[in-house]
């Protein structure tokens, strides 16, 4: 459940449930983010609309997100649909969004350590797992998608992977593109020998997403 935080003009809504603490949001505007302070820690009359909504789209994990009072655009879902995959860390998912069992959404950080309490997403566990993957895996051949937007669904199978289907570019955290594709399973167990993607290693791992 998201905490609300109303301004004038804008109101920022807080899922600490997401949040991976990218730090994206108190670097950006620390007069508006002031972690660990009395009373509320976000004032969104402290920064521009312009300004906070520029933080908002920044936070990869969709813990950010924001509605506007004066009737603007709200956000909209990206040109491209990407899932980066970060160094050491989840899948950073940007797309037309839309999760089994979830609200849908443009942005989402999702677990590939395998154990994350708040599964699908990612809740900082592969920090304390000491969990290591590389964020630049090998480039597969693909050609060029038709189109590169669209819906893109995401079902995290019980005790598997999570599978995917829309349109997508997979990339290294660098921005180098891995594959372009339309349908796949990426791993979220931690033990592909072919990471990102899944090679049935959850099965023999006894991988539960209890």
């Amino acid at each position: 459940m998201a905490d609300e935080f109303s301004g004038e003009k804008i109101t920022i809504r807080f899922d600490g449930g997401k949040c991976i603490h990218s730090r994206n949001c108190v670097l950006g505007l620390p007069n508006v983010f002031q972690a660990n302070v009395p009373g509320p820690w976000i004032n969104p009359d402290n920064g521009t609309d312009e300004e906070l909504i520029a933080v908002a789209r920044s936070c990869p994990s969709g813990a950010i997100t924001y509605e506007r009072h004066d009737g603007g655009e709200a956000e909209r879902a990206p040109d491209v649909n990407v899932i980066r995959v970060l160094e050491n860390g989840p899948l950073a998912v940007v797309a037309d969004l839309h999760i089994a069992g979830q609200e849908p959404g443009t942005r989402a950080t999702l677990c590939r350590c395998g154990d994350s309490k708040n599964k699908p997403f990612c809740d900082g566990a592969h920090k304390a797992a000491a969990f290591t993957a590389t964020g630049e895996p090998a480039t597969e051949e693909s050609e060029a998608l038709e189109a590169r937007n669209g819906r893109l669904e995401i079902t995290p199978y019980p005790n598997g992977p999570l599978g995917f289907s829309g349109n997508v570019e997979i990339c290294a955290g660098t921005g180098r593109t891995l594959n372009r594709t339309t349908k796949g399973a990426l791993c979220r167990c931690g033990h592909s020998q072919n990471k990102p993607y899944c090679d049935g290693s959850h099965t023999a791992a006894g991988f539960t997403t209890e």
